[in-house]
């Protein structure tokens, strides 16, 4: 990991169009502040709700973009851009300000994670960059908070670092899974950037390595009596069951404890009870069960559903790279610039004008009701407003909650949304409205912009014409 900042790093992170863009917005002296608004705009299939994530990167960023000299030469090698702008970039510094959802907030679609109001090319720089911080953590903090759901209550950890796409995701996934409720990563490197517990067992090549299964056993039980769990299905899992509860009684005599038995093959939900059954039996049931293998909010649900005696979950690829719903439909666009508010008219892809803020409110048992989008200036009454000032003149206002922090708030919100949103299948649609205020500036932009675009068409098309 360089130490170099992260904006310094990866101020050339983006795609060619935001700098010609930029190009051209200097070309001709747009300056004026502009807001983007960042938000997703459909559920993919069978989710309710979403979790923010990746603010804190997101604001790393922003607080140290900067174009070395290196980079500045590569882009002048390209011959695409005038010096003017090469000589402008030089000195490009974020700031502006953000209004975002706190790391760990439920959410919902057209809503915004967070909205920049900057000078236009300071904004228009920072897109593609934002769009992949926030989007993948994103994206596992909602699919890893399904698996907490479905696993009620059981302890979840993160095993999918061998299988996510590339370091920087499978860094991001263990920091996301986290913050929902996982208890902790397989992956070290986590534990030590973001001091998230680190968890490991054994692979069947350790446990072939040896000429005798129990020998593998007892071998880590000697090494690491502290955390002994025991791999038990690489040939046969109720043989591996009894030799596991041997290593127990060794591990007894000695003061001990066998603390896991792990399976990762086959019907877990019928093994899982044969090998509860031999561990009664043989006097360990304090032992428990640790599932792994192709598990996902899915496999979760169903294994517990066929009555599967399983105490813990070990959540891998699926998670990882959220098999089921890989990406989401999510969009940074210009809401405003200047004193003029923007919307986008194409065709499902309509947006939300202006600068905004999200109110939510609650039952008296405190679950979430509803939510409206509102105008920012405006004050919804028995709401609670959810975008928070986080950042203003480039820099942030105040350090952010620890992980830690906004784990325990995840947490929190979690457990106030009600249960048919969360539901692992066909989740019922959480209601969320348009404020009186938006809504009317809504419908006004919406029919000056056709109005206008019409007229010009209109005109355009006589004066073809006559010619």
């Amino acid at each position: 990991m360089s130490d170099q900042p992260l904006g310094v790093r990866f101020a050339l992170l983006t795609d060619l169009y935001q700098l010609t863009m930029a190009a051209c917005y200097l070309a001709e002296g747009m300056a004026e502040k502009a807001t983007f608004s960042l938000f997703i705009r459909k559920y993919p299939e069978n989710r309710g709700y979403f979790v923010a994530a990746g603010l804190a990167e997101a604001l790393d960023y922003l607080e140290s973009l900067e174009f070395t000299e290196g980079d500045l030469a590569y882009l002048d090698s390209t011959g695409l851009f005038p010096p003017e702008f090469l000589h402008y970039l030089k000195g490009v510094r974020f700031t502006g300000e953000v209004h975002a959802l706190p790391e760990g907030t439920v959410f919902f679609k057209d809503e915004p994670l967070l909205e920049v109001t900057a000078p236009i090319i300071e904004a228009q720089l920072v897109e593609t960059f934002l769009l992949n911080a926030v989007s993948l953590q994103t994206l596992i903090a909602s699919k890893a908070a399904r698996s907490i759901h479905a696993a009620a209550g059981r302890p979840v950890i993160d095993f999918s670092l061998r299988r996510t796409q590339g370091t920087d995701a499978g860094l991001k996934v263990a920091r996301a899974s986290y913050l929902v409720g996982f208890i902790g990563t397989s992956n070290v490197l986590a534990g030590k950037l973001y001091g998230i517990p680190i968890f490991g067992t054994m692979a069947h090549s350790y446990i072939t390595s040896f000429p005798h299964e129990i020998d593998a056993f007892r071998v880590f039980a000697r090494t690491f009596p502290g955390i002994v769990t025991l791999l038990i299905d690489t040939y046969d899992n109720l043989a591996g069951a009894r030799k596991a509860a041997q290593v127990a009684r060794e591990l007894a005599a000695r003061g001990q404890k066998l603390r896991f038995v792990r399976l990762d093959s086959g019907d877990i939900a019928a093994i899982s009870r044969e090998v509860r059954a031999i561990l009664d039996e043989e006097g360990f049931p304090e032992v428990r069960i640790l599932a792994s293998g192709g598990f996902d909010e899915f496999k979760i649900a169903k294994v517990l559903e066929a009555g599967g005696q399983v105490d813990a979950f070990a959540v891998g690829t699926k998670m990882g790279v959220a098999a089921d719903a890989p990406y989401f439909d999510i969009a940074y666009k210009l809401v405003k610039y200047g004193e003029r508010p923007i919307m986008k008219l194409s065709t499902g892809k309509v947006t939300l004008v202006d600068q905004k803020q999200v109110w939510r409110f609650f039952d008296a048992g405190g679950r979430m009701v509803r939510d409206v989008i509102s105008l920012r200036g405006e004050q919804i009454p028995g709401g609670e407003p959810l975008l928070k000032p986080v950042m203003a003149g480039g820099r942030r206002l105040a350090p952010l909650p620890s992980l830690a922090e906004s784990r325990d708030y995840c947490r929190e919100q979690l457990a106030r949304l009600p249960e048919e949103y969360k539901a692992i299948v066909a989740p019922a649609r959480y209601p969320v409205e348009l404020s009186p205020g938006l809504a009317a500036l809504q419908a006004r932009v919406q029919e000056e912009l056709r109005h206008r675009e019409i007229e010009e068409a209109a005109y355009h098309h006589h004066e073809l014409g006559e010619s």
